[in-house]
Formats: C-alpha cells, sequence, structure tokens
C-alpha cells in the first residue's frame, strides 16, 4: 500500500485550481469566433477573442502546459512597447510571473 502524500498548501492550491478552471470555462463560454491556432517545434497556442462583462479580452491558451491568460486592449498593446529582452527574460523564465506579488523582479 502507497502512502497518501500530501503537503502544506494542498487545499488552497487545489481550490485555487478549481477557481481557475471555472474561469477558463466561462471565459471559452463567451468566446467570438474560431479560436486560431499557432504553432511551431517549440510551442502551440491557441487565442481567441471572448466578451466580458468588462468589454473584449484575447483568451491566449497553451494547451500542452493548461496555461492561460485574458489579455484586455490596453494589456495586448502594452506587448508592443516590449523589446526582445523582455520575451528573452519571459522565455528564461518560464511558467511564472517576471515581478513578483510584492513587486520585486527576478
Amino acid at each position: 500500500m502507497r502512502p497518501e502524500l500530501r503537503w502544506e498548501g494542498e487545499t488552497e492550491q487545489a481550490e485555487a485550481a478549481a477557481r481557475a478552471a471555472e474561469e477558463l470555462r466561462e471565459l471559452q463560454s463567451r468566446r467570438t469566433g474560431e479560436p486560431i491556432v499557432i504553432g511551431n517545434e517549440f510551442s502551440e497556442i491557441r487565442v481567441c477573442r471572448v466578451e466580458t462583462r468588462n468589454g473584449s479580452r484575447l483568451l491566449v491558451e497553451s494547451p500542452k502546459s493548461g496555461q492561460w491568460v485574458a489579455l484586455c486592449p490596453l494589456e495586448l498593446e502594452a506587448l508592443t512597447w516590449q523589446n526582445t529582452d523582455t520575451f528573452a527574460a519571459m522565455i528564461g523564465h518560464p511558467f511564472g510571473p517576471l515581478i513578483g506579488a510584492g513587486g520585486e523582479g527576478r
């Protein structure tokens, strides 16, 4: 018999994952038009427009990792303000923010 594995914060992580999954389902139900899939040998991304009570968002999903983000027009425009160094830093530290919750960078 295998021992049951538990860790500190397990319940909170499970609840956060359930909330995120529900939020994603809600966003997907508000999709307008067909998704666009873009991929190469490193990644595949699915994007679609979704309507929220605060206006349109672009839902960007990574089917492989399960990660997703819904960006408003201003957040999308902010991508155009960046240079290639910003994107290189993001790729160099995957699955996490460049700036932590306290405002400190990596």
